[in-house]
């Protein structure tokens, strides 16, 4: 087929984007231009339009202080759609945000999201309707996995085996690969935000403080850790005290918050090695030699790579900006369609293109 002037304009100037739509941060991948946006994934609704009135990191500086017409949530939860009008919108409004940054004015964009392995066809369906909806001109789905993959530079279209581990917000992902392919992969709703409850109960349990999920998340990037640490650490949280009712804080230390998330760490260890319980041992042979790669926000956990190294006995590391991941591997894919196509989820094109 003879392409136009037109079309060979098209494909030039087409603005290609990677999305990693995490259910704690949104990052855009551009081609050409790299990670051009990563912010938290919240959205200030007023209740009474239903309108958003603030997105990524300007909704999340208003959680817990937003007055009564105002509420602030997550669109996603366990790497899934909840709210597809708010998500539309967040998606939207990046989009947007990216095509400012565009030299020329340039058709609507061709986008690749990342999913969770495990999501349903019902749950693809609302990404690809949300994206459409948004603005994109062409919409693929990829799994969070094998995009983390891409990014972190493993070499999964050889014959040797590969393994990432992808703990964002919402889930784990763990895959195994091979030429260009899924061996097996686990997807779990244990990652994040399952580890900054943990902490909340756990201090409101043993100190009667109640904290909220902000102030766990600091907690957790300050001491939070899966392997006794060379030099504990400390770190004060702040709450009400559910006694006196009044303001109160604690000085927790990381022994404390390595107790509280123990349950989550092995959940997600225990899956890692289900998972190569049902691998060839072949590619168990290639992997003593790859080690595991860590990947997504949640992997940053301090001594994780260690405990999973002391536990699987073969080496854990950690990928290079491991939150961007996701983003930098479906921005890969597109960059080069014929050779990763096979990678997406559904693949779908919309007529005449």
């Amino acid at each position: 087929m003879a392409f136009s002037p037109f079309d060979w304009l098209l494909g030039r100037f087409s603005l290609d984007i990677g999305i990693d739509l995490g259910t704690a941060n949104t990052l855009i991948n551009v081609r050409g231009k790299g990670i051009v946006i990563n912010e938290p994934s919240w959205v200030a609704v007023n209740k009474r339009t239903n309108e958003p009135i603030a997105i990524g990191a300007a909704a999340k500086e208003m959680v817990g202080r937003t007055p009564t017409n105002v509420v602030t949530l997550r669109p996603l939860r366990d790497g899934v759609i909840s709210e597809f009008e708010i998500t539309e919108a967040m998606l939207e409004y990046y989009i947007a945000k990216a095509h400012q940054q565009s030299i020329v004015p340039v058709p609507r964009p061709r986008v690749v999201i990342g999913i969770p392995a495990g999501v349903t066809a019902v749950e693809k369906r609302a990404v690809f309707d949300a994206s459409m909806a948004a603005g994109a001109r062409q919409t693929f789905l990829i799994e969070e996995p094998v995009a983390a993959a891409l990014g972190a530079g493993l070499p999964i279209d050889e014959v040797r085996g590969s393994m990432v581990v992808d703990i964002g917000g919402g889930t784990s992902e763990v895959a195994i690969m091979s030429m260009g392919g899924v061996v097996n992969s686990r997807s779990l709703r244990v990652a994040g935000d399952e580890l900054d409850e943990d902490i909340i109960q756990y201090i409101r349990n043993k100190y009667n403080i109640l904290i909220g999920q902000g102030m766990a998340e600091e907690a957790k990037i300050a001491v939070g850790s899966a392997y006794p640490l060379k030099e504990e650490r400390t770190t004060s949280v702040r709450g009400r005290n559910l006694i006196t009712g009044l303001p109160d804080s604690v000085e927790i230390s990381s022994i404390e918050l390595r107790e509280g998330i123990a349950d989550s760490v092995q959940t997600i260890i225990d899956v890692i090695k289900d998972s190569l319980d049902e691998t060839p041992p072949e590619i168990m042979a290639d992997l003593m030699d790859t080690g595991i790669c860590l990947a997504g926000g949640g992997s940053q956990l301090l001594g994780l790579d260690q405990r999973l190294t002391d536990e699987l006995s073969f080496r854990a590391w950690l990928a290079e900006d491991p939150i961007s991941c996701v983003a930098r591997g479906a921005g890969i894919a597109l960059e080069d369609f014929a050779k990763w196509s096979g990678l997406f989820v559904g693949l779908e094109r919309q007529p005449g293109q």
